[in-house]
């Protein structure tokens, strides 16, 4: 029993540690318009799934990932962003309500779990010797880090919805999220700089 409870308490101080940035990225995408909830839950969940998917192939196979390689994922929000930012300043068509009218479901999901996967440089990180370490335990690890994603997309929800912070952020969410997006890619790709630096 103590075991179990050891597990789950090493399981959620990791997903937290790993991903306590997410949670802003997460309210960006729920003040956006653009993305409804469920998108931005289906894709945040994508995301996560993804990390650990790859993680557990990582840790199987005994790879190291170099330094500097994981930075290159810094691409995908960095275009996100950009591309987020040219259809702001280019004034899409809206509908009646004066919002841009939704994208397909599905790219919209997608968006938010690439955008996740790319902020996950410090899960793989993390999840890799651990699930190297433990490899029975990973089937408990990752039902843990499903439960904490629900826990996350709920409280990104809730900061968009709260009645002190929730306006502020939903009328500036759109506007944001592209800078977020861009911020956070540059940021990423500083880790890439290893790879053209001379050693």
């Amino acid at each position: 029993m103590m075991q179990i409870i050891s597990l789950l308490g090493v399981a959620i101080v990791v997903f937290a540690s790993t991903n306590v940035d997410d949670i802003l990225l997460l309210s960006a995408f729920f003040s956006d318009p653009r993305y409804a909830p469920r998108q931005v839950v289906v894709g945040q969940f994508l995301g996560i799934a993804v990390l650990v998917v790859a993680s557990f192939v990582c840790a199987r196979l005994a790879i190291v990932i170099p330094p500097g390689w994981i930075g290159l994922l810094g691409l995908a929000p960095l275009v996100l962003g950009v591309r987020a930012l040219w259809k702001l300043r280019s004034s899409a068509p809206t509908d009646e309500s004066g919002e841009a009218p939704p994208a397909m479901s599905g790219s919209r999901a997608l968006e938010v779990a690439s955008a996740t996967v790319a902020n996950g440089g410090d899960n793989l990180g993390v999840y890799i010797p651990l699930f190297s370490r433990d490899p029975p335990f990973v089937p408990a690890y990752a039902a843990t880090f499903a439960v904490m994603t629900a826990v996350w997309c709920a409280a990104g929800y809730y900061l968009v919805n709260n009645p002190i912070v929730g306006k502020t952020i939903s009328r500036y969410g759109r506007v944001a999220l592209p800078f977020v997006l861009m911020g956070l890619g540059l940021w990423l790709l500083s880790d890439a700089l290893v790879l053209v630096m001379p050693s």
